[in-house]
């Protein structure tokens, strides 16, 4: 079989299934791992796949698009996620003032944050400041503004009100995170909100799935230089996070659960 059409039989594998292991293709054609990981890069430079650790993945496409309803009450939670957000719970101290994301990692942080000591968070997510209600040793501040159908403000008025707060401590998501272009989400709004919160914010913290690194996103929010620590996961591919520490950022790498 030529090289062209193994290359396109993968990429039909990946159409239907979504992903793809170097163990799989060096099986089903009879080809060394590292002839497999080749076939993987090339097609990745191409645009034809993203690389993961073992395989490969279908490329995100670039969203422009705002989040739509998010039911955190059935969202599924994956180990990467768990694992990303139990690590990222940890940094809190006593008494830190702290902005905690709106999206999928703020809401399943809630369940890892600390209950014995005192703190403060601000969010802009009417999910995430519900799932807080209960907590008697956290001071809760809901941004205020539009609120999206997916239960999160970032519009003017919120970017506004985070303006006018100091934090010890920030934990931002996003679409996608380069060392070329930085961390960059879907739309304007959420960047201009997140610009704001990174400001004003003494340490910095950025979680996301190693299938978000190496991505690029619609809106650039900041240099990935910007922030102190990005916590990701074992998907998360050595040359990606070389080029990241290289810049200074402190990449902190979960484990895979036992």
């Amino acid at each position: 079989m030529f090289m062209e059409e193994r290359h396109h039989q993968i990429i039909e594998t990946l159409k239907q299934s979504g992903t793809v292991t170097v163990a799989d293709i060096a099986e089903t054609y009879g080809i060394s791992v590292e002839s497999a990981r080749r076939d993987l890069t090339q097609l990745e430079r191409q645009g034809l796949c993203k690389r993961t650790h073992g395989g490969a993945i279908l490329p995100q496409q670039v969203s422009v698009r705002p989040p739509l309803d998010r039911d955190f009450a059935t969202m599924p939670v994956y180990d990467n996620y768990r694992e990303i957000a139990r690590t990222a719970a940890s940094l809190i101290r006593k008494h830190d003032c702290i902005y905690l994301t709106g999206g999928s990692f703020g809401h399943i942080m809630t369940s890892f944050l600390p209950t014995d000591i005192p703190y403060t968070l601000v969010v802009n997510s009417v999910d995430i400041a519900k799932a807080l209600r209960p907590f008697a040793n956290v001071e809760v501040y809901l941004a205020g503004g539009k609120m999206r159908q997916s239960g999160s403000l970032v519009d003017s008025l919120a970017t506004e009100f985070v303006s006018r707060m100091h934090f010890d401590l920030c934990f931002i998501t996003g679409g996608g995170l380069t060392a070329s272009f930085g961390l960059s989400n879907g739309t304007d709004e959420t960047a201009a909100f997140q610009r704001a919160v990174i400001r004003n914010s003494r340490r910095k913290v950025l979680l996301l799935p190693g299938s978000k690194i190496g991505v690029d996103s619609f809106i650039k929010v900041c240099d990935a230089a910007d922030f102190d620590t990005l916590i990701t996961d074992w998907d998360c591919l050595d040359e990606q996070r070389i080029a990241l520490e290289e810049l200074g950022l402190a990449v902190t790498t979960v484990e895979a659960p036992q």
